[in-house]
């Protein structure tokens, strides 16, 4: 190898000492602030600079105070992941077990739910911890599949000594999010782990194939459960005057009269039966429906211009890694809804840029790419549905009455982590405003 960058590829062609020891003077080089013989992965140094900002010890154990039983298994009924868990262990744990390496499934703040697989390798895990009700997030347990992960959105492989905690050198782990097709929200991750010595690069792709079946899976439950849903609010909506849309719990559309259909109206977190406001539509009347709610728009809202334009206030929180929010409240009520990372890309550079950016600027910004304007369009269509007298356009612009506040996370580096947007990358680097 030459002094260029880590490759997985390359490594598993090499023998298996001698890519053992370069793995180990790679991360001796980096962690004691020297140039190393080869740069390590960005997903892992990046990984390696958030651990030495939060101060973990490599030299510490991975041992964590375990989720008491009941705690367990409340865990596993309440996550739509135990409905998937056949799929999942069809699809690896067989696998895993042949390999001599375990499934291991993680709710979304990695605390382990479910393991399968070889019951040699699982005694093998007890002493590293690898339990269920153990967590593997990157503040608890350092850089490692599942915590890494979690912390940049996508799937991840970690090898040996990519690993910060030196606890886990003779370990291999490939680790991928799974996600709700419904919102998009992380659900956790599913991982396979075993010894070094059982590792292959293709046990990434497998993984994140197989989260990809789960997700596939679930979308198709969920499209059933629309259907039952649009059965039952069809003949009501028949007989409601004015606009009215039925949507299930996640906000997606079952049946629609007097108004355009979307596919999905933002609902806030804290949603409930009674009068509502929301961006999109104004005031609402909120109804409950099996699996689901009716929403009445009131066509008078009380002050001039409630509907369009009550907000006053927007606060864009960036702060935690895998949690952004945009905030909206003003005279008719407030309202606040979980971004997905591309909208809160959109959302971050908008901020920044008071006056607008157009559609080839936000193209550059997000993409790096000023050539990408029908993607941008077509995502500040989605954004703009859901924050209407929030967001302007011509150029794209939060709204000049609204007064935004920008949080960010404490450490520039930390700013949306599984961006690769130009935007993002240069405020990591503090080269931009």
């Amino acid at each position: 190898m030459n002094n260029s960058q880590l490759d997985l590829n390359r490594l598993a062609a090499m023998d298996a000492v001698k890519a053992s020891r370069l793995l180990h003077k790679v991360r001796e080089e980096t962690l004691a602030g020297r140039t190393p013989p080869v740069a390590p992965r960005p997903v892992i140094d990046a990984s390696w600079q958030r651990m030495f900002r939060i101060g973990l010890d490599p030299d510490q154990g991975t041992s964590s105070v375990l989720l008491q039983r009941d705690e367990l298994e409340q865990r596993r009924r309440t996550t739509v992941l135990g409905e998937v868990m056949r799929t999942l262990s069809a699809g690896l744990a067989g696998i895993a077990d042949a390999s001599m390496q375990i499934m291991v499934v993680t709710d979304e703040q990695g605390r382990v739910l479910w393991r399968e697989g070889n019951l040699a390798v699982l005694r093998q895990a007890n002493g590293i911890c690898l339990e269920e009700g153990a967590a593997w997030s990157e503040q608890t347990t350092g850089t490692n599949a599942v915590g890494t992960a979690l912390a940049m959105g996508r799937a991840v492989q970690v090898h040996s000594a990519e690993h910060y905690v030196q606890t886990l050198h003779k370990w291999t782990c490939a680790a991928a999010p799974v996600h709700d097709p419904r919102d998009q929200r992380l659900l956790g991750i599913v991982d396979v782990s075993g010894p070094a010595s059982s590792f292959h690069p293709a046990t990434l792709a497998l993984v994140g194939s197989v989260a990809q079946l789960a997700e596939a899976e679930m979308r198709q439950r969920h499209l059933r459960s629309i259907e039952r849903l649009r059965s039952v609010a069809a003949p009501i909506l028949c007989r409601v005057g004015g606009r009215a849309i039925a949507v299930d719990t996640h906000g997606w559309t079952a049946a629609v009269t007097g108004m355009a259909p979307v596919d999905r109206l933002a609902l806030p977190k804290s949603f409930r039966a009674g009068r509502v406001w929301l961006p999109s539509l104004g005031m609402c009347t909120v109804e409950p429906l099996p699996g689901g709610w009716l929403l009445r728009v009131e066509e008078e809202t009380g002050p001039e211009g409630a509907a369009s334009g009550a907000a006053s206030r927007v606060v864009l929180d960036l702060s935690r890694p895998r949690r952004c929010t945009v905030a909206v409240s003003g005279a008719a009520g407030s309202w606040s809804q979980e971004l997905s990372p591309r909208h809160a890309e959109l959302l971050y550079v908008l901020a920044l840029h008071p006056g607008g950016r157009t559609a080839a600027e936000l193209a550059q910004d997000v993409f790096g790419d000023r050539t990408r304007t029908v993607t941008v369009r077509a995502e500040m269509s989605r954004v703009r549905r859901n924050l209407a007298g929030v967001l302007a356009h011509r150029p794209y612009r939060f709204s000049e009455e609204v007064e935004v506040e920008l949080v960010r996370p404490a450490h520039p580096a930390d700013l949306l982590p599984q961006s690769t947007a130009p935007a993002v990358l240069a405020a990591r680097s503090g080269t931009s405003a």
